[in-house]
């Protein structure tokens, strides 16, 4: 024992301990699970089984009393004798709507046995009055129609895909009769994928139920693969009954006897052991003779959680005294073999971490701790010298770190300084005094940068006689984009001194040839986008006209009735390829309001797909709140963009000018 490591130390009184502890509780405990989940799981199958016989047969029994009232209300049958009178098609689809707003699933059918037209209607699809469909006795598809009148039953459930109304449900087909004579039939539908929610599908680990008809089709299952469609026609699905899921012809005869038990007991619950998907199943199965149906479940005593209960108690108590000695007598030995000596060097490590590197270690052993105390002493030594040094590096790099924050902070503000006052600049270029002072109330202004600064501005200027109002995007946001305004400002300047303000279209082409020559394009890798859209309004207050030109800007207009619009040209100034750009005019009528923006409100991502505003909902806003106050206007636009925006971020800056004379 002294010879060996501290693993074979600590290994030793495991197994020791793992030897006395649970060789007796696994014996125990082996005899005390088999018999709990024997008990257990036929107790807990058989009580799921009746639970979930009751859940189907409630609503299911509410839905075939329904399909029976229909099929048998003489407005039905009435109208299935003479399907060409009006009067009475319209009292039955009359009738028959408030069957289908009373069905579970809000739909019915109705089918006529002598021109075997179907009628459909329900709460998802426009109602109609005209067959959907006919049914044709040598197609494969509609062979339960004609197995259900052969069938000597009232009524029968039918799980299938209508393949003409693109609809998987499980059918309650009830028959009508009229003088003893089978004339057609009605019924309703539950949602295939709702019904196994509602009915079938088991949110519990290692239990499966399902429904069979008489003759083992499964008819519901919370795997949809495995249900055998169409059964009334004799067709089935790709997997037929449960027999086919069973492992041998010996479980196969045992499921039909209890079949057969189950169908002599109604209420009760048969059981059986099978093999299902290759694991040993629990099989418990309750008869509902009104709907012709076994209600199964499949339980694999191995997954599901049976275990809850008086009788899992003692089986509890007994693995917790018996995990309890066990734990008492490894930690005794770790203890003594192990933590003591392992407790002294954590107090030597404590020290150590606290600066004092002269350590009492424990003394000198032939094992692992031996080794550990040797080399604990070393790295002391290491450590102290180390630290001196690294102590002399830290402070060297936080001196210079420091400095260079410092530097930041410096260069920082200077930029930040910088762009407070290019931002200042840039509204000082804006007319808003001028458009206060000379119109009112009579424009509004929309201008938000999507940066402290950007490339969208709007222009104003006034003549004796006329007005003229322009709005511009600049290529670029931030500083680019306004170092961009700067250019264009001054070159729409020179273009209204040499064209004048009665021609739109003159500005454009004449600003068009000032930047190109403003900014000729080196020789070089690199292409800049030095191009800008803008709109400009000449009002001219005698004529009452209004002369518009554009470059992928339009100008709108409303009366709050309908919008119109003059779109721009589609190049831009500064575009790769020269623009022609025209004048077009308009009327200058009362109550008429005149809108121009830039991309950047129409492109704003917002809503719940993140989509851009768009120039329809854009022209929509703009008839809703076209009567307003141009102030009001103002706000209500601004109310709108910011509603629709969300918490998507501004992508580009947003001018938008409004102005009318009344």
């Amino acid at each position: 024992m002294a010879m060996l490591g501290l693993r074979g130390k600590s290994l030793l009184a495991l197994l020791l301990a793992c030897l006395i502890a649970l060789v007796p509780a696994a014996l125990i405990g082996w005899q005390v699970v088999d018999s709990i989940r024997t008990h257990f799981g036929e107790a807990f199958a058989r009580n799921t089984t009746l639970l979930q016989r009751e859940k189907i047969f409630a609503p299911l029994s509410r839905e075939l009393a329904l399909s029976l009232r229909l099929a048998d209300s003489e407005v039905t049958r009435q109208w299935l004798r003479d399907e060409t009178d009006v009067a009475k098609r319209e009292l039955f689809f009359r009738e028959a709507e408030g069957y289908r707003r009373d069905f579970r699933d809000h739909s019915y059918f109705l089918i006529s046995n002598r021109t075997h037209a179907y009628y459909f209607n329900d709460g998802k699809s426009p109602h109609t009055e005209s067959a959907r469909y006919l049914l044709h006795a040598d197609k494969a598809d509609d062979g339960w129609y004609f197995n259900t009148l052969r069938d000597t039953a009232t009524f029968n459930i039918n799980v299938n895909h209508d393949s003409q109304l693109n609809v998987t449900k499980a059918w309650i087909n009830v028959i009508v009769h009229e003088d003893g004579q089978k004339v057609g039939l009605a019924g309703t539908g539950l949602e295939l994928t709702t019904f196994l929610d509602d009915f079938v599908r088991s949110r519990e680990a290692g239990i499966t139920p399902m429904i069979l008809n008489r003759q083992g089709a499964i008819q519901a299952h919370p795997d949809p693969r495995l249900i055998a469609l169409n059964s009334v026609s004799g067709k089935g699905g790709a997997h037929g009954g449960l027999q086919q899921q069973l492992a041998d012809d010996q479980e196969r005869q045992a499921l039909r006897l209890a079949m057969r038990q189950a169908e002599s007991r109604p209420g009760e619950v048969a059981m059986l052991q099978a093999t299902l998907g290759g694991k040993p199943q629990l099989l418990a199965l309750s008869f509902i003779p009104e709907l012709g149906w076994h209600v199964v479940t499949a339980v694999d005593l191995n997954a599901a959680r049976v275990f809850d209960g008086p009788w899992l108690t003692p089986a509890l108590i007994a693995l917790a005294v018996l995990l309890a000695a066990l734990l008492l007598g490894f930690a005794y030995a770790v203890e003594k073999l192990v933590l003591r000596p392992i407790s002294q060097l954590r107090k030597s490590a404590q020290a150590m971490a606290a600066g004092q590197y002269e350590v009492a270690l424990p003394a000198e052993r032939d094992d692992e701790i031996g080794e550990l105390s040797a080399a604990f002493g070393v790295m002391a030594h290491k450590v102290r010298s180390h630290t001196s040094e690294l102590e002399y590096r830290v402070r060297e790099r936080t001196r210079a770190l420091e400095e260079a924050n410092r530097e930041m902070a410096a260069a920082h503000k200077k930029i930040g300084d910088s762009i407070d006052y290019a931002s200042l600049i840039q509204r000082a270029m804006l007319p808003d005094r001028q458009l206060v002072q000379a119109l009112g109330q009579k424009h509004a202004v929309l201008w938000r940068p999507r940066d402290v600064v950007g490339g969208d501005f709007y222009v104003y200027r006034a003549g004796e006689h006329n007005l003229l109002f322009g709005v511009v995007d600049c290529a670029g946001h931030g500083v680019p984009g306004a170092l961009m305004t700067m250019l264009a400002h001054a070159a729409i300047d020179q273009a209204i001194v040499d064209v004048g303000m009665d021609d739109p279209a003159g500005i454009l082409t004449r600003c068009d040839r000032i930047l190109r020559g403003m900014l000729r394009e080196e020789r070089s890798g690199h292409v800049l986008a030095t191009n800008m859209d803008a709109g400009f309004a000449c009002v001219d207050l005698q004529a009452r006209t209004v002369t518009f030109a554009g470059a992928k800007i339009a100008l709108y207009y409303s009366d709050g009735d309908d919008v119109g619009e003059l779109p721009g040209a589609r190049r831009a100034i500064g575009d790769k390829r020269i623009g022609e750009y025209q004048n077009a005019q308009l009327p200058l009528q009362a109550g008429r309001s005149f809108y121009m923006t830039t991309d950047g409100f129409l492109d704003q991502a917002g809503g719940e797909l993140g989509f851009g505003f768009g120039s329809s909902r854009f022209a929509e806003m703009i008839r809703r709140h076209a009567r307003l106050p141009l102030d009001e206007q103002g706000q209500a636009f601004s109310a709108t963009l910011a509603e629709y925006q969300g918490r998507h971020a501004q992508r580009d800056d947003i001018t938008m000018l409004c102005f009318r004379f009344d």
